[in-house]
């Protein structure tokens, strides 16, 4: 049986949604507007914008072209805004990524800001790059912030300081 390309990028997601979930889980709420430098987000932006990236992403990858986004960093109102916005997000990666071929996911997708173009790539590796190691790349991030603020960081792929990973853990 063959696997698609988006079957693979779902499969791959479905692991790691719950992981970065726990991250989120573990900002309190009293650490929102925390960071660790005049020039960083604050947690909340940064947990919101991890929260946010995977459907973003998925909705942008069905649209060619597709317009440039603002780029602004909202700051939530509280945790749980964070985690329905990622609630929302699982949801609209599960639902748009089936529907892409590999066709589709060969096609060149392009960014335009305006009449420009800024960005075209195959749109399976935009899928790659921005939806699964961008949002990697900022729960590396998250991980710092959490670590900063005294918070146990969840193991991801491997154990972190504070936790083996699931499949090191005594059941």
């Amino acid at each position: 049986m063959d696997v698609s390309i988006a079957q693979t990028y779902l499969a791959e997601f479905e692991v790691q949604a719950p992981v970065t979930r726990k991250f989120l889980e573990r900002l309190p709420e009293e650490k929102l507007l925390w960071k660790p430098h005049a020039k960083s987000m604050t947690a909340g932006q940064l947990a919101y914008h991890l929260a946010l990236v995977p459907g973003g992403v998925v909705r942008a990858a069905q649209k060619n072209p597709a317009p440039a986004p603002d780029f602004a960093f909202p700051q939530p109102a509280s945790v749980r805004e964070v985690l329905s916005t990622f609630e929302e997000s699982i949801t609209a990666v599960r639902e748009a990524l089936p529907r892409f071929d590999d066709a589709d996911l060969r096609e060149t997708w392009r960014l335009v800001a305006g009449d420009r173009e800024v960005l075209a790539m195959p749109r399976g590796q935009f899928l790659r790059d921005v939806m699964l190691n961008h949002w990697y790349q900022h729960r590396g991030q998250f991980s710092v912030y959490l670590r900063l603020l005294d918070i146990a960081v969840p193991a991801s792929w491997g154990p972190s300081a504070d936790e083996a990973p699931a499949f090191m853990q005594k059941a």
